[in-house]
């Protein structure tokens, strides 16, 4: 195409004047690379301060939770519980084969004459010599305040349990004052020798706690058939004054193991842990059947008979199993 002066115009594609370096510029290669990653470690910096403002918070609602927890749980008075510089309960096994638990105390030159609170003068450990697995025995817990108490036991070692719980753990709820509990206890394997702690503690106050330490060991020769509550027995027995050593009575008794004989609570649960073979001491000239001594306070004595010329005597009884029968 010529214009009029004779010169030529070719035609093109409309080209941009401006650089395309300006236009569409390159992205720097050090955005590519870094900008993600740094933007990464923010974001993992911000995560990780969150977590961790988090588990500050969390850490001390718990904190502050487990105090009030606490506090709740320890909301007793102590002085309520206390008595002349001790826990207000003992832990007895009614067996007499108890001493001081730490050898920090010795026995009272009369039982019966001490103007002591307690029934100890502290806490106890004893001997129990057993018949075989399944072999009983009785423990006490007296509460020698006024106050009603709520008490955990725990058996602390083996091969030990509560019968009436079937449990290493016994609760009791409510127990007045001035009152006594017997309760039994269970071994659940042959055991040569070994060693428990029957730890009684203030349901409120966990450290509040009373401790008897048992001594176990096998005996001589074992029996196959082990009393326990409500098994029927015909004992032999001689009961004693403990301070004087003076006999008060000796007889034959027939009843259900756990009971008590007269006004003495002691006596029926002196009978739990005699032993004897399958013969249950029927068989005629065949003497089997094991014996103990057992040592009851006044509480599981004669002490709830006011007036009685025993009621602040401590009893020693002597009893023998001659025949355990099948039934009543």
């Amino acid at each position: 195409m010529a214009d009029g002066c004779g010169k030529r115009h070719v035609a093109r594609s409309w080209i941009s004047d401006t650089p395309d370096e300006i236009e569409h510029p390159p992205v720097p290669l050090g955005i590519n690379k870094m900008t993600v990653p740094r933007a990464s470690i923010l974001l993992s910096i911000s995560t990780i301060m969150v977590i961790l403002l988090s588990s500050i918070w969390i850490g001390v609602s718990a904190y502050g939770f487990l105090n009030e927890l606490e506090d709740s749980l320890e909301s007793v008075d102590e002085s309520m519980i206390e008595m002349e510089g001790r826990w207000a309960w003992e832990v007895d096994m009614i067996f007499d084969t108890c001493d001081s638990r730490e050898g920090d105390w010795s026995w009272p030159e009369n039982l019966s004459s001490q103007d002591d609170l307690f029934l100890y003068p502290g806490e106890l450990r004893c001997d129990w010599e057993h018949q075989g697995e399944g072999d009983r025995a009785s423990i006490v817990i007296y509460n020698r305040g006024n106050q009603t108490l709520d008490l955990l036991l725990e058996i602390g070692g083996p091969d030990v349990l509560f019968s009436d719980s079937g449990d290493t753990q016994y609760l009791i709820n409510e127990m007045p004052g001035n009152d006594a509990l017997i309760l039994e206890i269970e071994l659940t394997e042959d055991v040569t020798e070994g060693e428990i702690t029957i730890i009684a503690s203030h349901v409120s106050l966990m450290s509040a706690e009373v401790r008897l330490d048992v001594s176990i060991f096998q005996g001589i020769d074992s029996r196959s058939i082990h009393i326990e509550e409500g098994d029927r027995v015909e004992v032999e027995y001689t009961v004693w004054n403990a301070d004087t050593g003076e006999e008060l009575d000796s007889g034959t008794w027939t009843e259900n193991a756990g009971d008590p004989w007269f006004s003495i609570e002691g006596f029926g649960w002196s009978t739990i842990g005699l032993d004897i073979d399958d013969d249950r001491g029927i068989a005629p000239g065949l003497e089997t059947g094991t014996s103990h001594i057992t040592l009851l306070p006044p509480p599981i004595a004669y002490g709830n008979s006011d007036g009685h010329e025993l009621q602040d005597v401590w009893l020693r009884f002597e009893v023998n199993l001659d025949r355990a029968p099948l039934s009543g």
